[in-house]
């Protein structure tokens, strides 16, 4: 029988995950494939156009946390450092409704010029 990730979830829970033989993690907990999951996030949030600076800044706030709760990082640097994310955050977010602005006005125009052409004919 398969035993168990010795790690915790987010939510606080023991993970169910299944470990190989001579592993205490499962492959998503393990942490010398770190960098692995690291580099694999980072190609999921580029193949995404819009996604990237979000996965790359859910992974900086993620590797923060992390430090802080080490207690590598001052804690109120942190907070400043997650003030700035959050101001870039609300940046992207207009830059994402602006695009999405244009995109509507691009399909209006297209529907106009359409009925447009429908009644000329």
């Amino acid at each position: 029988m398969a035993s168990k990730c010795a790690a915790n979830t987010r939510g606080g829970r023991s993970c169910k995950g299944l470990v190989r033989p001579g592993n205490d993690y499962c492959p998503a907990h393990d942490p010398s494939r770190h960098e692995a999951r690291r580099r694999a996030a980072s190609k999921a949030g580029k193949s995404k156009p819009g996604c990237r600076e979000l996965a790359d800044i859910k992974e900086r706030l993620c590797t923060l946390a992390e430090d802080v709760l080490r207690g590598n990082v001052d804690k109120g640097d942190a907070a400043v450092c997650s003030q700035l994310y959050n101001v870039l955050l609300r940046a992207i977010g207009m830059e994402l409704k602006v695009k999405e602005l244009e995109e509507m006005e691009k399909a209006l125009e297209r529907q106009g010029e359409e009925a447009d052409y429908g009644s000329a004919g």
